[in-house]
Order: structure tokens, then C-alpha cells, then sequence
């Protein structure tokens, strides 16, 4: 399941999610520009690269995914789902429209 949340929605969840996995998707040059705390980081732009490091997470885990726009997010849940994973959140509007903590 992936479900499209905001960010309100998203701190909210994460909150109280004690299975919570916080990941970026975005290159690491825009990650040197900030961040969410305690995410990792897997670039989808490596392709095969991308596939391999997510097919070896834990798939019960609920992973949280943001890129910069919410595009490459959206496609990194899609990507997740056919893989077997469970629950995927996909940040609207990605770190661009962020207003949370963030680490520089």
C-alpha cells in the first residue's frame, strides 16, 4: 500500500510509529543541502544500484520516502510495492515544501 500524506500527516504518523524508516531518495548532492533527521539515504537515480539496497531492507518495516518534489518518491513507493513492501508513505510536495526539523 503507498498512500500520498502530508507533511502534517506525516510527523503525526511518524510519532507514534514505532516501526518507522525514514528514507531519501534524492542524490547525495541534495542531501548536502539538508535533510530530515535520521533518514537513509538510497539515490534512485542509481537504478539497478537503487533496487539492490532497497531489496535488502526489512520489508515489515513502514517506510517513509521524500525526494524534493514528491516525484521520485512517488515512483520509489510504487517501485517498494512491487517488491513486497508492505507500507510506503510518499511525502507531497518532498523536501522543498518541508517546514519540519531539518538537519543542515
Amino acid at each position: 500500500m503507498m498512500a500520498d500524506i502530508t507533511q502534517e500527516e506525516w510527523q503525526e504518523l511518524i510519532a507514534k510509529d514505532e516501526n518507522a524508516v525514514i528514507l531519501d531518495v534524492r542524490t547525495e548532492e541534495e542531501v548536502e543541502d539538508g535533510y530530515i533527521p535520521n533518514m537513509q539515504n538510497i539515490d534512485i537515480r542509481k537504478g539497478q544500484g537503487f533496487l539492490d539496497e532497497i531489496s535488502a531492507l526489512d520489508k515489515s518495516k513502514n517506510y517513509y520516502v521524500y525526494c524534493r518534489s514528491g516525484a521520485r518518491s512517488a515512483q520509489a513507493c510504487t517501485l517498494m510495492n512491487q517488491m513486497g513492501f508492505d507500507t510506503t508513505y510518499n511525502l507531497l510536495g518532498g523536501f522543498m515544501e518541508w517546514e519540519g526539523e531539518t538537519v543542515e
